[in-house]
């Protein structure tokens, strides 16, 4: 919002007023209120709400200081012009309420100095709205709103011009009503919102025009018909309507007495319901016709709920015992809450403020009926249950709030019946209670009745009937969508525990916080410890953030309880532990890291490998009890420690909570040291002690923000990783928005204090916190170069938000090179780093003028304005943006290469969108209409020269043609370009290509992202015009932006990419959004218009291909549909849908071309994009029945491509409707919705459901009796819908019921699929206490030995009996005698497990059956059981038929696991015995069941599985079958590990290691097969550091421990080490020279794999690391807690040098670690010029970081260095090195030295080469090394001078470090070069 010029002349004359008072007014006043105008200006000029507050709070709090007998004393000249200032302010926010409501308060502070001239002036500003002939527009209307509502004068200036404003109104209405953008705007709502506040505020005027003779001559009438055809659908607008409800009911609450409201309001509720009548509101009359929609029935209930007068709603209507309340309201809410229609949130809404009402009501209400309002065999008390019951189970998003509310609400209405009418039984508790007893724990509507019923049922009832509800809760944790319900139950849960625990003890002492802890423990204290120590990430980050905290809140007495359980040293154990110090820690409780208990566990969770164990200890350390205590220097020591080892995570989660954490920690110090700086300048009566303490907490405190600021600008260097450099980016923003005084607008919290300047001074004397010196800035702007996207958006973030403005000139100049170069290049990365580089040009220059070409310089010596410098770089870019398309024009393959369009775009759309609004005045030159022209003239051409390259004519894209061309037409296009650039277009085609060439790319993507920028640039660049320019003249015409819909539309018709359709999505739909929402009637139209065309395409005869060959079309009718504002009617979607409908519906032809698309099918295609679009979200929902019942319907087309479309849509469809289903992760197969619930959303599908599979049933027979093979079109799609469903619910209706009969039926199937599926939806259908009885009537029905059956119908029962049993049994306790009917029919059918029944499907089954009943069988019968699976698994019969294989596994996993079970291993060791004898198919389902189910472990089993596959091991590996081998060494490696590596290993089997080894060294298998192999083969090593097969194994490592090696033999590698590697090592150590040169070789692979680009292989090999820290510890027999892997690098090195460092060989592997030194071919390399292609090759390891490692490495080289003398081996080796690299570290010093920072544009060139940075880093290293080496030894100085080496380096660090090269902090540190 710019300010007007007439506002500017105010302050200013308000201003010179003050200036040349002289001594006309106190000097108080004189100096205060120029300063109070200078706020108003500055609040005016700012765009930022929090900016305006902030101003007008201190010019307010500079007013209110001076004294009242000071203003008064101010002359009327003076006072006026700050009054009418101040209105003419309030005129100019009227958009900000809250502003004009701090100008409100001036404005009330002048009236008590001079209330005449105040009134006066408001009266004369509300004359000038109200007096003037013409009508009241929208800003007048919004005038007259705001003083209402929020100036104490403006209302009663507007109450004495009541009658004028009252025709003012109705002459509003009647302009708004006759146009419909009116109706539907802002106008509109305004005009109702000024209705709503005369009735209101004004009631005395209102009420004799309403309720007395008379009123019927005033516009009164008038503005109500407008209020009622508006709350009826006049208007599209849902606010609107909802207002002008609330308008009415404030209307009749005007009412003298209760019944001529209630007559009013029963008024309102006919009119809404029923057909055309008056409307009646006391002595007024109007004619009103209602519509179809429900929304004026909600608007009108809404209002009368929500602001109603309580004696109106108690009221009756016609008789004594009626009430509006109870007989008028509740009917039509009950029947909003079952109309399928988008406004479901409000209806449930609706339905809490009755249910609120009738609770506030209810003595009265009781005194009406006489009698009981709710009991239980009332209607009304049914009704009201079933409809809350329903929206529990709602689709709908965000309704859990309505949902708690309305059962709460019940409950307590039903609680306070039972108090008042105490003979009154209440049974519905328990009837609630057994209904929600038979949800499922996955069934989200379980958990809130739960909550409300627990005070009335009491906590011991509810465990009672739930006794596995502690464990069901823990499944709701780990299930993302069930976590807020499980957390909610469990806090209702202890609380009321604690009431009756309370309770209980009432009449004697209350018990002690640890007593109550201790039966609360009884409980919950294992599910707690569960959670709180589970592998699974989710449950135990619930559990920690919900369940921890309620506890320790409830009973703070657990503490003590849980601290005593987690004793444990593993990961789960120090998680938990951590979690709950963490927690207690925040609410106050004590505990210090001094205690030695406490600081080594915390030591040891700090360096776990689990990210969550590290991420709770450090919160452990930066959450402290008060923000303002600071930490200890213990902990700030343990931080510096723990935060260098953690930058390099690959965990975003990590990171983030990481930078939260530090963030805290960053507040604690800041806040801490402003505490101690307010103490030392007050510093009276404080001793030297307390000032030395003082000043240590600030040295403290300031010393490590300055360390965490340079470790993260040493951090972001070319060629770290990802993953530190964006850690680092993520706590400089921490530090900077922490600890300086920018302030941020956009933030309502987190502003720097009052007093930061303070403590910034006082760091930066003691020269510290230089977080905007030119080297840090030079970081920041290599960081713009980076590679990946998030690091260069949050660079240029901190660049222009935190670093002051002003570039260098030269710099400037070489950015916009640089900038130059990057956006001529094809690569679409480097494309945008050179955009973002413009950007960051032009927000942090100066003058921009002076670094561009000449005809944008501006006079010398001047400084470029925003507008100016907007200006010029707009026009720079547009020329460049029209060579660039010239050179399109003439040579795409040479625009591709060297100049492609979609850079300059970007850079256009980074300037003008992303530029703060400040400095984009679009009334100045940067967008006038002759630049928007330019722009969108040369988008056009660019457009129409793109798609004519795709169409293969350049010179004319025929307008007429929407398909685009296929993908070999473009492919043909394309080569033509190619061919054309390259001169070759004479020659012949030549040989075909599948793979692309690299100019084909090039053109390719040349194209399709300029099309995604124009796109996206467009959508931005409309939006930002036509909202800037509200009010004033618009840039663009609306021709001009019908020219911009057509560009949208031929992109999204004629270019297929998806890449292309989604960036022009994003830009079509900001772009219809923008014109809709306009005040412009003929803006509003183009969307409109532009759906039209497409809907024409789509039914025409030119719409072949533009849906299945083109995602464009449907992506353009959702993009305009989804710009409709939600809150609206939605009128394009309801005409899009009906069009849709129709066009699917329309019956296919004959003689249809299957090559072609039918309208039809195109159709269909774009519903389905409708419907899985989260633009339209829950606004399908009111379609969704039509369209389910269309596409089952479309299944019987005969077309192929309907049938495929169609069941596409269904199956987004059903997705839909379902409402949120359950991560892929929970294993969770039902949705949360019930049948009886779906089908009261959508009761249309329940007939037509029904119907189908009624169809498909009675088809299912043919005449003779026999089962028909024929699959009905629709019934599987029923079918699996149904399945769906949440099975559980009891059917109240019965109408369930139905479904049961067709779904028995197809049982008898002869399709696998459809019984299989059948089965799972007569469970959802079949209520819980029904299950039993069905299955045993299934069980009756299975057949005898001599019976003849269906062996389908066999099958199918089989299967349902199955299904249902995995439900009933959850229920056994209530139907056991049932249970063991069936159990005993079961057990008499056995034989149909035998041989004698030849269907091996029909034994799978059964037995899958008695997985359910096993535990209910007689143990004799079990016996015979698995003697009979026994002999058919020995004695396979020859006849391969369906399923016998699956059968036979089915019974050796079935034999396995009751073994188990049992512990009977008569049957199981026979089976294993007869291994080799036995088929493939049961020896590879026995392995795999080693593998999947583990319970095994622990039990007399493990013997019989280590024997028999040791036994076995040769003849596996021998086996052609290469998935047989993988799998059996799976197994194996499963079977043998041992769960400790350094336990003493019994398997050493030379033979079992040769083998493995020969099948390593063969190569031959696959690399999945040689992983298992090398990982077999450590545990069969003869751990000796003299075996030659431990040298043949340690080469394998060495082999595969390359990046270039596959994941999964690099994973087997690190897996090797693990097994063997400690126990190797602990054979090595004090052996001989062999021994130590294996251990080096085992180290050095260790190190290769802690620096793998692989998570799981740095895991694997840190876990070695950690062996090898407890065997140098001395505690191989200790719990272990696996270190991370950056300290497993440190254990290495460390076991490295203080154990072989006497050897040759370790000074070599730890060089090898180092960057290569080749500074001088880096260089050259850069030089040299080269084309550039448009991929770059990626490396190999990116997880790599040699720089990282070079300063890991240093101290280690130097305590090596520091031996040199104590070992001759070492010390020839040293020597050596020196000899040979003494020279190379000279002459790459002397190169350093040469460097020239000064010429900025090679430098920055230089500056973002990764391997420039590494070269520097090895270099550095190696220079350390070499005069350390020096220093400790005279004989090698003669080869080098130190002292000059020394002195050059420090010139080379120097030159460096202000040229912008930050080496790793360790190094200069190290080598004394700081």
């Amino acid at each position: 919002m710019s300010m007007n010029e007439s506002l500017q002349r105010q302050l200013d004359e308000c201003s010179l007023v003050f200036l040349n008072a002289g001594g006309d007014i106190h000097v108080n006043i004189k100096t205060a209120f120029p300063i109070f105008i200078k706020n108003l200006g500055d609040c005016l000029r700012s765009n930022v709400k929090r900016c305006k507050e902030r101003n007008l709070e201190e010019a307010s709090q500079l007013l209110r200081r001076i004294s009242k007998n000071l203003l008064e004393s101010l002359e009327i000249k003076y006072m006026l012009p700050l009054i009418q200032l101040i209105i003419s302010m309030q005129l100019e926010t009227l958009q900000v309420s809250t502003v004009f409501r701090k100008l409100d308060q001036m404005m009330q502070h002048f009236s008590e100095i001079n209330l005449s001239l105040v009134f006066e002036e408001v009266q004369k500003c509300l004359n000038s709205v109200m007096d003037s002939d013409q009508m009241l527009e929208a800003m007048g209307l919004q005038t007259v709103c705001m003083f209402l509502e929020d100036s104490t004068m403006g209302r009663e200036v507007l109450r004495q011009a009541f009658p004028s404003l009252l025709h003012k109104v109705d002459q509003a209405f009647s302009s708004i009503m006759e146009q419909e953008v009116l109706r539907n705007g802002d106008a509109c709502y305004n005009a109702v919102k000024v209705c709503l506040q005369m009735f209101q505020l004004l009631p005395e005027e209102v009420t004799p025009l309403v309720w007395k003779d008379g009123g019927a001559v005033s516009p009164l009438p008038d503005i109500l018909k407008y209020l009622m055809d508006i709350i009826l659908g006049e208007s599209s607008s849902r606010d609107t309507r909802f207002l002008a409800g609330t308008a009415m009911v404030m209307l009749s609450n005007t009412s003298p007495t209760a019944e001529g409201g209630t007559t009013a309001a029963w008024n309102m509720l006919e009119v809404t319901c029923q057909e055309p009548r008056e409307l009646r509101v006391g002595e007024l009359r109007v004619q009103c016709r209602p519509r179809q929609d429900c929304m004026g029935r909600l608007a009108v209930s809404r209002g009368l709920l929500s602001c109603c007068r309580k004696d109106v709603l108690l009221c009756g209507g016609g008789g004594k015992e009626r009430c509006l309340l109870l007989e008028g309201l509740f009917p039509i809410v009950s029947a909003l809450c079952e109309k399928s229609f988008d406004c479901h949130y409000y209806v449930f809404q609706v339905l809490v403020l009755w249910l609120r009402q009738v609770k506030e009501c209810l003595m009265e209400l009781w005194d009406l009926k006489s009698a009981p309002l709710l009991p239980e065999d009332s209607i009304l008390c049914r009704q009201l249950v079933q409809v809350v019951w329903n929206i529990a189970e709602s689709p709908v998003e965000g309704v859990s709030e309505s949902v708690h509310c309305s059962f709460r609400l019940l409950l307590e209405i039903l609680d306070l019946e039972r108090r008042r009418f105490p003979e009154m039984e209440i049974s519905l508790y328990s009837s609630l209670l057994s209904y929600v007893a038979a949800l499922s724990w996955e069934a989200k509507a379980k958990y809130f009745p739960l909550c409300a019923l627990l005070p009335y049922v009491g906590s011991g009832v509810v465990f009672e009937r739930f006794p596995d509800l502690p464990r069901d809760l823990l499944k709701c944790l780990s299930t993302n969508h069930l976590s807020p319900c499980a957390s909610e139950t469990y806090k209702s849960l202890i609380q009321q525990q604690r009431r009756e625990f309370c309770a209980a003890v009432a009449p004697g002492p209350s018990p002690s916080e640890l007593e109550l802890a201790e039966m609360w423990a009884q409980r919950w204290r294992p599910a707690l410890l569960e959670a709180l120590t589970s592998d699974m990430m989710l449950l135990q980050s619930n559990a920690s953030s919900h369940l921890l905290p309620w506890t320790l809140r409830t009973f703070p007495g657990a503490f003590e309880i849980l601290q005593a359980s987690l004793s444990g040293a593993s990961t789960g154990h120090l998680r938990a532990w951590a979690c709950l110090v963490g927690t207690w820690r925040v609410m106050g409780g004590s505990w210090s890291l001094e205690e030695g208990l406490s600081q080594e566990t915390v030591q040891l969770a700090l360096g776990s490998l689990d990210e969550s164990v590290r991420l709770a200890a450090l919160g452990l350390l930066c959450g402290g009890p008060r923000i303002r205590h600071p930490p200890s220097p213990l902990e700030l020591a343990t931080l510096k420690q723990f935060i260098p080892l953690n930058l390099n995570s690959e965990s975003s989660p990590f990171r983030q909570q990481l930078q939260a954490m530090v963030k805290k920690l960053l507040v604690r110090i800041r806040d801490g040291c402003l505490a101690c700086l307010r103490k030392e300048r007050k510093g009276c009566g404080r001793d030297n002690g307390q000032e030395n303490e003082m000043d240590s907490l600030l040295e403290q405190g300031v010393d490590l923000v300055d360390w965490l600021a340079r470790l993260a600008f040493t951090s972001v260097a070319p060629g770290l990783s990802y993953q530190r450099k964006k850690t680092a980016l993520l706590f400089l923003s921490a530090v900077l928005e922490t600890c300086t005084d920018t302030w941020s607008p956009d933030k309502k919290k987190g502003q720097p204090p009052a007093n930061m300047s303070a403590l910034i001074t006082w760091a930066r004397c003691r020269r510290l916190w230089d977080f905007f010196s030119m080297s840090n800035l030079l970081v920041l702007i290599t960081c713009l170069e980076d590679s990946t996207n998030e690091i260069r958006e949050m660079a240029s973030e901190l660049i222009l938000k935190f670093f002051p403005l002003g570039l260098p000139e030269e710099l400037s100049r070489a950015l916009l090179e640089r900038a130059q170069v990057l956006l001529c290049s094809p690569r679409v990365q480097e494309a945008q780093t050179g955009a973002l580089l413009t950007k960051v040009l032009l927000q942090k220059s100066q003058d921009i003028s002076v670094v561009l070409q000449e005809g944008y310089h501006l006079a010398a010596g001047s400084r470029s304005p925003p507008e100016v410098k907007m200006a010029a770089m707009v026009q720079y870019l547009l020329g460049e943006l029209e060579l660039h398309y010239l050179t399109a024009r003439t040579d795409m393959l040479l625009a591709a290469r060297t100049r492609p369009i979609h850079g300059i775009l970007s850079a256009l759309q980074r300037c003008l969108l992303e530029s703060p609004r400040a400095s984009l005045p679009l009334q100045g030159a940067a967008l006038s209409q002759n630049v928007m022209a330019t722009i969108l003239s040369l988008l056009e051409k660019i457009t129409h020269l793109l798609l004519g390259i795709l169409y293969g004519d350049k010179a004319d894209c025929r307008e007429e043609e929407e398909a685009p061309p296929s993908f070999c037409a473009m492919g043909n296009a394309i080569r033509t370009v190619i061919a054309q650039g390259s001169g070759q277009e004479d020659e012949g085609q030549g040989e075909e290509c599948v793979l692309l060439s690299e100019e084909h790319s090039l053109v390719l993507t040349c194209c399709w992202v300029s099309f995604k920028e124009i796109g996206i640039f467009l959508g931005g660049l409309v939006e930002v015009v036509l909202v800037e320019s509200r009010g004033g003249e618009r840039p663009l015409s609306t021709e001009d932006l019908k020219r911009v819909a057509k560009i949208f539309r031929d992109i999204l018709l004629k270019c297929r990419h998806w890449g292309a359709v989604e960036g022009c999505c994003c830009g079509l739909t900001r772009f219809c959004a923008t014109l809709l929402t306009s005040c412009d009637t003929e803006l509003q139209v183009i969307p409109g218009l532009l759906l039209e065309q497409v809907l024409t395409v789509l039914q025409g005869r030119c719409a072949t291909s533009v849906t299945r060959r083109a995602a464009g079309l449907p992506m353009l009718v959702l993009c305009i549909l989804s710009a409709e504002e939600a809150g609206k009617a939605r009128p394009m979607l309801a005409h899009t849908m009906r069009v849709l409908l129709e066009t699917a519906g329309r019956p296919v032809s004959d003689n249809w071309n299957q090559t072609l698309d039918l309208p039809q099918v195109g159709a269909v295609h774009t519903l389905q994009a409708l419907v899985r679009g989260s633009g339209l979200g829950v606004a399908m929902l009111q379609f969704a029945s039509p369209v389910a019942i269309l596409s089952l319907t479309l299944l019987s087309s005969p077309c192929w491509a309907m049938r495929n479309a169609a069941l596409q849509l269904y199956n987004a469809l059903c997705s839909r409707m379902l409402g949120q289903r359950p991560g892929s992760d929970d294993g969770l197969v039902h949705h949360g919705m019930s049948p009886s619930a779906f089908f009261t959303h959508y009761p249309a599908l329940q007939p037509f459901l029904l119907g189908e599979l009624r169809g498909a049933a009675s088809e299912l027979l043919g005449a003779s009796g026999e089962a028909r093979l024929r699959l009905h079109p629709s019934l599987f799609p029923v079918l699996t819908l149904l399945a769906k469903l949440q099975p559980g619910a009891q059917d109240r209706t019965q109408s369930l019921s139905d479904f049961q009969m067709p779904l028995l039926q197809l049982a008898g199937s002869p399709i696998y699929h459809v019984r299989v599926v059948a089965c799972r939806a007569l469970v959802a259908v079949t209520p819980p206490v029904e299950h039993m009885n069905i299955i045993l009537g299934l069980a009756r029905q299975l057949p005898d030995p001599e019976d003849p059956c269906c062996h389908n119908r066999l099958h199918g029962q089989l299967l349902q009996m199955s299904a249902l049993l995995g439900r009933a049994l959850a229920a056994v306790s209530e139907n056991m005698k049932v249970l063991q009917q069936v159990v005993e029919l079961f057990e008499s059918k056995w034989w149909l497990v035998t041989s004698t029944q030849r269907c091996p499907l029909i034994r799978l089954t059964y037995l899958q059956v008695l997985l359910h009943l096993r535990r209910f069988c007689s143990p004799r019968f079990l016996e015979q059981l698995q003697a009979e699976l026994l002999l058919q698994l020995l004695n396979p019969t020859q006849e391969q038929l369906v399923g016998s294989a699956s059968f036979l596994q089915n019974a050796a996993c079935f034999l396995c696991e009751e073994t188990v079970r049992l512990g009977d291993m008569r049957w199981v060791a026979e089976l294993w015995e007869n291994f080799p004898e036995e088929g493939t198919d049961v020896q590879l389902a026995l392995i795999r069941w080693i593998l999947e189910d583990q319970r095994w472990r622990g039990t007399s089993m493990y013997q019989v599985l280590e024997t028999a596959l040791q036994a076995n091991l040769k003849a596996a590996l021998l086996s052609g079958n290469v998935e047989y081998r993988k799998t059996y060494l799976a197994a194996l490696l499963v079977t043998l590990t041992p769960t400790d590596p350094l336990t003493p290993h019994r398997l050493a089997s030379p033979e079992g290691a040769e083998l493995l080894l020969e099948v390593l060294e063969s190569g031959a298998g696959g690399p999945e097969l040689l992983s298992q192999a090398l990982a077999a083969l450590s545990l069969f090593l003869d751990i000796s550091s003299e075996s030659l097969l431990t040298d043949r194994w340690c080469h394998q490592l060495e082999k595969y421990r390359v990046p270039e090696a596959p994941e999964v033999l690099r994973l087997a590698c690190a897996q090797a080490m693990r097994l063997a590697g400690p126990r190797l090592l602990c054979s090595c150590m004090g052996g001989g020279s062999s021994s130590s040169v294996l251990s080096v070789r085992l180290i050095s692979t260790g190190l290769h794999l802690l620096n793998d680009e692989d998570q799981r292989v740095r895991a694997e090999a840190a876990c070695f690391a950690s062996a090898v820290g407890r065997l140098r510890a001395a505690r191989p027999g200790e719990s272990c807690v696996q270190v991370q892997a950056s300290r497993g690098l440190l254990l290495l090195l460390d076991l490295l040098l203080e154990e072989l460092w006497d050897g040759p060989e370790t000074l070599e592997a730890l060089l090898l670690h180092l960057p290569e030194l080749d500074l001088g071919a880096t260089l050259s390399d850069m030089r040299s010029s080269g084309r550039c292609s448009l991929y770059e090759q990626d490396e190999a390891n990116v997880f790599a970081e040699p720089v990282a490692m070079s300063e890991l490495l240093l101290p280690y080289l130097l305590r090596l260095a520091d031996r040199y003398p104590e070992c001759s081996s070492l010390h020839v080796s040293m020597a050596l090195w020196v000899r040979e690299n003494t020279g190379l570290v000279w002459e790459n010093v002397s190169l350093c030295k040469q460097f020239n920072p000064a010429d900025w544009g090679s430098w920055l060139r230089l500056l973002a080469e990764p391997r420039f940075h590494g070269a520097l880093c090895g270099l550095f290293v190696r220079a350390g090394f070499l005069l350390r080496l020096l220093d400790t030894c005279e004989d090698l100085r003669p080869l080098c001078d130190p002292c000059g080496l020394r002195a050059d380096f420090r010139i080379a660090h120097g030159l460096l470090r202000r040229g912008g090269v930050l080496l790793p902090a360790g190094i200069p540190l190290a080598l004394g070069l700081e």
